[in-house]
């Protein structure tokens, strides 16, 4: 089995597209969604095509932000889901665990296998990574979050990777980001048209769409800047 593992998507149509287009060009599997998916500029469009492919989900903060309405993006995003829609997000899990061939049991997670909020990166201390993944049994946990890829292995702790993001990267480029699963474990870039995207993604006038979504599409967040960012926000 192969799995694709894409996690942040944030609304951002176009590049859910590219990368459902190379999925089916690989032959993949299974789609493990990451969370973080109806918040953004187009959220229901997004949901429908990853509920379309059969795709496992597992709870982002900022789907369960949706849901209780709390800033104005979130408020944005809740009318465009129906009572379906928000009974399905509503009820994902806080995890996913699957077996991938050659690669093991593998944990599916937005922030860490106990918090959909809580923040590693790759330049947390192996010994705090250690900490909050000491009890997990699987072979490899597969995280979001922080918008960065990664992949780590710590002492004392399973394998630990992060998919990046699909929708809103923090990679100093606009590529879609995300991770392949079966026989290796690869971390993934998908190009797109990113400027017909943003025309696409501003003209649907979510609050802030140029701030928080355009800035990271036109490559203007650093992934070393992202990492110092949410360090900070970790309180290191």
């Amino acid at each position: 089995m192969r799995v694709a593992v894409l996690n942040d998507i944030h609304g951002n149509l176009p590049a859910l597209e590219a990368v459902l287009a190379e999925v089916e060009h690989e032959g993949i599997d299974v789609i493990v969604s990451g969370g973080d998916v109806v918040w953004g500029p187009l959220p229901a469009e997004c949901l429908e095509l990853l509920v379309a492919r059969g795709a496992h989900f597992v709870r982002g903060n900022a789907d369960r932000d949706v849901l209780t309405g709390k800033d104005e993006v979130d408020r944005f995003c809740a009318p465009l889901l129906n009572d379906e829609q928000t009974a399905r997000v509503g009820a994902w899990p806080l995890t996913v665990e699957l077996s991938v061939n050659d690669v093991g049991r593998v944990l599916f997670c937005h922030a860490t296998p106990r918090s959909d909020d809580e923040i590693v990166t790759k330049a947390t201390p192996d010994r705090v990574v250690a900490e909050l993944l000491g009890d997990v049994t699987a072979d490899l946990v597969v995280c979001g979050h922080t918008h960065v890829q990664f992949d780590r292995a710590v002492t004392g702790a399973p394998r630990l990777v992060n998919a990046g993001s699909v929708g809103m990267p923090y990679e100093g480029d606009s590529d879609a980001r995300w991770a392949l699963l079966g026989p290796d474990i690869e971390l993934r870039r998908t190009p797109y048209d990113v400027e017909a995207a943003i025309a696409e993604l501003v003209a649907t006038g979510m609050p802030g769409v140029e701030r928080i979504v355009v800035r990271a599409l036109r490559g203007e967040v650093a992934p070393d800047d992202a990492v110092r960012f949410f360090e900070n926000q970790r309180g290191a």
